[in-house]
């Protein structure tokens, strides 16, 4: 079902399959429930998340609102892995219109994806090393993505009941 789900995405949004499930691996693991760790009162008291990322696609509160009011999808669930690639498929599509970055550029696209269209294009990235890094990771394994799928993708194809 995931690659279902990932190749809808992608047709409907243009963002390449291996390109989305790096993200999906980046931001959450593949773990629906995947949260920010709580920061720490006095390094031992669990405080406050530093932000409402969650599920999947570690969406924010505010862009995941976005997209369930832009795609009129108003059930859509950040822990629901259809949704979530659906999510990071509409992003990377909307990150090709605003800051007209190809949707194959799986860095540049990372990078507004993690810091956001308004950050990419102050350049942020220029003074966030942590971003750089985690840029480069996300391009890496969207690498190893693309030739796995490219080994399976006929029978992935063709076969239509494959739980993965």
């Amino acid at each position: 079902m995931w690659y279902k789900h990932t190749k809808n995405s992608s047709k409907k949004y243009g963002a390449p399959v291996h390109v989305i499930l790096a993200f999906v691996k980046k931001e959450s693991g593949f773990n629906r429930w995947a949260k920010p760790q709580r920061s720490k009162l006095f390094k031992v008291i669990p405080y406050k998340r530093p932000s409402s990322s969650f599920g999947y696609s570690q969406a924010v509160k505010k862009t995941w609102e976005l997209y369930k009011t832009e795609t009129d999808n108003p059930l859509a669930l950040r822990t629901r892995f259809k949704d979530s690639v659906m999510f990071i498929g509409w992003y990377i599509g909307k990150t090709n219109k605003i800051n007209k970055i190809p949707l194959s550029d799986t860095y540049r696209q990372y990078l507004n994806y993690y810091l956001g269209w308004g950050n990419y294009a102050k350049k942020a990235y220029k003074t966030d090393k942590k971003a750089i890094i985690f840029a480069k990771s996300v391009e890496k394994q969207s690498k190893i993505y693309k030739s796995q799928l490219r080994e399976c993708q006929k029978s992935l194809d063709r076969n239509k009941y494959i739980i993965f």
